[in-house]
C-alpha cells in the first residue's frame, strides 16, 4: 500500500446523486481488478471507495462517490473535490480481486457497487477474453444504472460478456428483472457449483448472497467481496 497525492481531472454527476470523479495520481498506481482506495480526510479518518476503471489504466484513478447530502461519509469527499482540487489516498487494499480462472464468472453488483463490478468486467475482458462473464447490477429505477447503454454495447462486441440490468421500480413497458439483484441471479441460476460470484453492494446484500448461493452449491472459496472481510 502506498499513499499517493491526486490531482481532481473530472467530476462528471451520472445521476442526481451518484459523480463520476477522475484522478491523477502523481505516479502510476499498479493494482488488481476489484481491489480500493482509502481517502485520507485525517489522520484517523480514512474512508474507502472502489477502483473502478482497469488496472492497465495505471495513470488514472475513476471513483463513483454516491454522495447524498444525507450521507456525509462520501458528500464531504466529493465537496474536497470540488473545493480543494486535489486528494490524498492510499491504495491499493483488499482481496476480492479478480482471479484467473476457467469458471464462468459471475458479478453481482447493487447501487455504486457497480464501480467495483466495472473494474473486474473490464480487466476480465481485456484479459480473460475468452471466459464467460455475467453482470448483474441492480438499481431502483433504470435511471440509476447510469452506464446501462455502454454495457449493452459492450454485451455487443464481447460474446462471452452478458449485462442483466435489475431494477426494483420499473416503468412502464420495463420487461426485464425487478426485485432484488441477487434474487435476480437466482431466478436465472439454479446451480452456483461450477461458478465464480464476486459482488458488492449493501452488507446486508452481500450476507444474503453467501447464505443462499452457497446452498444452492457455490463453493465459499469461489466468492469474492470486500464485505465478507467484515461480516
Amino acid at each position: 500500500m502506498k499513499v499517493i497525492n491526486c490531482t481532481v481531472e473530472s467530476i462528471e454527476a451520472q445521476t442526481s446523486i451518484v459523480h463520476k470523479v477522475v484522478l491523477t495520481p502523481e505516479f502510476p498506481l499498479e493494482f488488481k481488478a476489484g481491489q480500493y482506495l482509502q481517502v485520507v480526510m485525517g489522520e484517523n479518518d480514512k474512508r474507502p471507495f472502489s477502483i473502478a476503471n482497469a488496472p492497465s489504466s495505471s495513470n488514472k484513478i475513476e471513483l463513483h462517490i454516491g454522495a447524498d447530502p444525507a450521507n456525509s461519509y462520501a458528500f464531504e469527499v466529493l465537496a474536497e473535490c470540488k473545493e480543494e482540487g486535489k486528494l490524498i489516498v492510499e491504495a491499493p487494499l483488499g482481496n476480492a480481486y479478480l482471479r484467473e480462472s476457467s469458471s464462468p464468472a459471475i458479478v453481482v453488483a447493487g447501487g455504486t457497487g457497480y464501480s467495483y463490478a466495472k473494474s473486474i468486467v473490464l480487466d476480465c475482458l481485456e484479459n480473460q477474453p475468452q471466459r464467460e462473464l455475467t453482470l448483474y447490477w441492480g438499481a431502483k429505477s433504470l435511471n440509476d444504472l447510469y452506464e446501462s447503454s455502454e454495457l449493452e454495447a459492450m454485451s455487443i462486441t464481447h460474446p462471452h460478456f452478458t449485462f442483466i440490468p435489475v431494477v426494483e421500480h420499473p416503468s412502464d413497458g420495463w420487461t426485464g428483472h425487478t426485485g432484488w439483484v441477487h434474487k435476480a441471479v437466482m431466478k436465472d441460476i439454479s446451480d452456483f457449483s461450477a461458478l465464480q460470484v464476486y459482488t458488492a453492494g449493501r452488507f446486508e446484500m452481500s450476507a444474503t448472497i453467501r447464505d443462499e448461493f452457497c446452498a444452492n452449491g457455490l463453493n465459499k472459496t469461489e466468492l469474492f467481496g470486500d464485505a465478507y472481510a467484515f461480516i
